[in-house]
């Protein structure tokens, strides 16, 4: 196994109960039950070594940003931890697609046709229905995946009518030198004239504003693993 990369951060399951009680102070100002929100545990590029005590902490619900290198560690992670849930919170590209459905629980970055397609054969082939959500490129910015916000619903529901995929919800990260809450409010909108409850919103800066907004997951890393 690959060394784990260098990284500046407080002992792991400390950082995590940090975050657990940001996230119910943020679900008690929203007047919102902490159940409604998940906590997925963003561990791209740290490996098992690291990932284990915030696992042993009782953290069950992991996020990944590459599907070839969730294959390389977390096929024994979840031997070894039964009743993991894994999350797929980065592109995907369409060859990776069977790979994905095989691994993921979840997939956060359905944004284009060739995906949608890739998808609807993969889950029809194996019969594996992982939760699947449409990214929103909510700034509209050209070096980022999802689709613009104009073009949401008509995606949304060529991705039901066309492909036969159950979309659970929404997914946005918000321009990193813009507010958040104008993008968070944005998706909400979005999803709920398309009748969608889910909304993962939200990562280690802003997570409890994401909260206030109605997200249902939320994509914490640093805050829980500490920076490379």
């Amino acid at each position: 196994m690959s060394e784990s990369p260098s990284v500046l951060t407080t002992h792991s399951p400390k950082a995590l109960a940090d975050v657990e009680q940001e996230i119910v102070r943020a679900c008690r100002e929203a007047r919102r039950d902490r159940a409604s929100v998940t906590l997925i545990a963003v561990s791209k590029t740290f490996g098992a070594d690291l990932i284990a005590p915030v696992m042993e902490a009782g953290q069950h619900v992991f996020g990944e940003n590459r599907v070839q290198e969730a294959m390389a560690k977390w096929p024994g992670l979840m031997s070894a931890y039964p009743g993991l849930a894994l999350h797929l919170i980065g592109p995907l590209q369409s060859n990776k697609a069977k790979e994905a459905v095989g691994l993921f629980d979840a997939i956060h970055s359905v944004d284009r046709p060739s995906i949608c397609q890739a998808l609807a054969k993969e889950i029809d082939s194996q019969n594996r229905h992982p939760e699947l959500f449409v990214q929103i490129n909510t700034g509209e910015e050209p070096q980022k995946a999802g689709v613009a916000p104009g073009e949401a619903d008509g995606f949304i529901a060529r991705c039901r009518d066309h492909y036969g995929l159950v979309i659970s919800g929404l997914m946005c990260i918000p321009p990193v030198e813009e507010a958040p809450a104008p993008h968070f409010a944005l998706t909400a909108k979005i999803a709920a004239r398309n009748g969608l409850k889910n909304l993962s919103m939200g990562m280690s800066a802003d997570f409890a504003i994401a909260i206030q907004f109605g997200a249902t997951h939320v994509r914490v890393g640093s805050a829980i693993f500490g920076h490379r």
